[in-house]
């Protein structure tokens, strides 16, 4: 079980940090992903992070901006937004064994099929 939490509207240039509780299972587990579909378009993978919190990928469209990190002792992983832009509007969901991180290379699995899903939380960036 995920859930999302955080989203809101912000102001372009702004940040945000949503959280992805989790329950049922550790963050050692599993890969944990977020993911974000914006109006009238696909998902899209944003963020990853490995089971052993050692390894992280990104977006080419949010590599610098945000970051992924986990508090294992909450069971809680993090996706900190900084210097928003309208773009990154969209629902965010988070994911267990939907995503792969690794050294050179990373993958996300769009499906809900795949994976654990939460139910998203909306993130709108808009002056």
């Amino acid at each position: 079980h995920l859930v999302e939490s955080g989203g809101g509207w912000v102001q372009p240039g702004e940040s945000r940090r949503l959280s992805c509780t989790v329950s049922g299972f550790t963050l050692d587990t599993y890969a944990i992903g977020w993911f974000r579909q914006a109006p009238g378009k696909g998902r899209e993978g944003v963020s990853c992070l490995s089971p052993s919190g050692e390894m992280t990928a990104y977006a080419d469209s949010v590599k610098g901006r945000f970051a992924i990190s986990r508090d294992k002792a909450k069971n809680t992983v993090y996706l900190q937004m900084n210097s928003l832009k309208p773009e990154d509007t969209g629902i965010y969901y988070c994911a267990a064994d939907a995503c792969g991180a690794y050294e050179r290379s990373s993958y996300y699995e769009l499906s809900e099929n795949v994976g654990f899903w939460g139910q998203g939380t909306q993130v709108t960036v808009s002056s």
